[in-house]
């Protein structure tokens, strides 16, 4: 990846005006903003139903200044497969395609189509911001929702099953380009889709998006919250490249260093209140043998 960005050298251009729909506090205002900047004014966003339809506002409503598809919630890839065809039917091989959805359109109702595009090898960013529930309609698991998070689906003892770990899955496809972002940390977001715009063919990136109404913290939280699930080991950034598997920003540094307790997190979030002490143990003890591979993964490559 080229050099780091820093506030200094962001860009100034703005692709979003400066009204829009999202609640206060909202995680996916930083990394729409953001995002927009890195892939700059010459993309086609593709959009299906979600927290990103109402911050955009429906026509002839809009927050952002790019043109921007509506689809239905499962066909965000094949949709933006049809986008791809059409430029190139216009000779328009510099635009850059660019789906963008929910961790419900994505990890469940959208994974077909994800999966589809990225087998054929579609020129396409997917990026999916990750908040951990179906949001737009009322809080409901999802397939990312951690487990023991309280939702409207889960309202007693919790989601049972663990996260599914959608970068994974879409890794497995054997595309060049698989990364993780943070919404608190938005320069790391932003050099992560310069980087997959340098490359051709199926590019995906998986945004961990706080959500202060669907989470249950003060919307002033956003960032500190978003940066206790990375400094807890909880939610890591990294980049798969061509296979290659790195960790970057905030946790390469954490490596060889000791993490904050996973409890910091789940303390300042009210999805969390049903957990027990041995629940939150078993956790603690998942994400410590993930670091310890992560470590010796490390070891394993100096050593080389």
């Amino acid at each position: 990846m080229a050099e780091q960005t820093t506030i200094l050298n962001l860009t100034d251009e703005e692709f979003v005006h400066p009204g829009n729909r999202a609640c206060s506090g909202c995680g996916l205002s930083i990394v729409y903003r953001v995002g927009l900047k890195a892939l700059g004014r010459d993309t086609i966003l593709v959009v299906p139903p979600s927290c990103l339809t109402v911050l955009q506002g429906l026509y002839p409503i809009a927050a952002t200044q790019l043109p921007c598809l509506n689809v239905t919630f499962a066909s965000t890839a094949a949709a933006a497969t049809g986008v791809l065809g059409a430029l190139r039917a216009q000779g328009r091989e510099k635009t850059t395609v660019a789906a963008w959805a929910g961790d419900g359109g994505t990890s469940d109702i959208g994974l077909q189509a994800l999966s589809g595009a990225c087998e054929r090898g579609e020129d396409l960013i997917y990026l999916c911001y990750d908040n951990e529930a179906y949001m737009n309609t009322g809080v409901q698991r999802s397939g990312t929702t951690p487990r023991h998070v309280i939702t409207t689906t889960t309202p007693i003892t919790g989601k049972h099953q663990k996260k599914k770990d959608v970068p994974a899955i879409i890794a497995a496809h054997g595309i060049d380009f698989v990364a993780t972002a943070s919404a608190a940390y938005p320069l790391d977001l932003f050099d992560k889709i310069k980087a997959a715009k340098q490359i051709s063919g199926p590019r995906y990136l998986h945004i961990h998006t706080p959500c202060p109404a669907g989470w249950g913290f003060s919307s002033r939280y956003s960032v500190k919250i978003g940066r206790l699930a990375v400094e807890t080991g909880l939610f890591d950034l990294y980049v798969i490249e061509n296979g290659q598997f790195r960790l970057t920003g905030q946790s390469q540094k954490m490596l060889g260093k000791k993490r904050l307790p996973v409890i910091a997190y789940f303390k300042t979030q009210s999805r969390f209140r049903g957990m027990t002490e041995d629940q939150v143990a078993q956790i603690q003890s998942e994400v410590d043998a993930k670091w310890a591979g992560y470590e010796k993964m490390m070891g394993e490559e100096a050593g080389c």
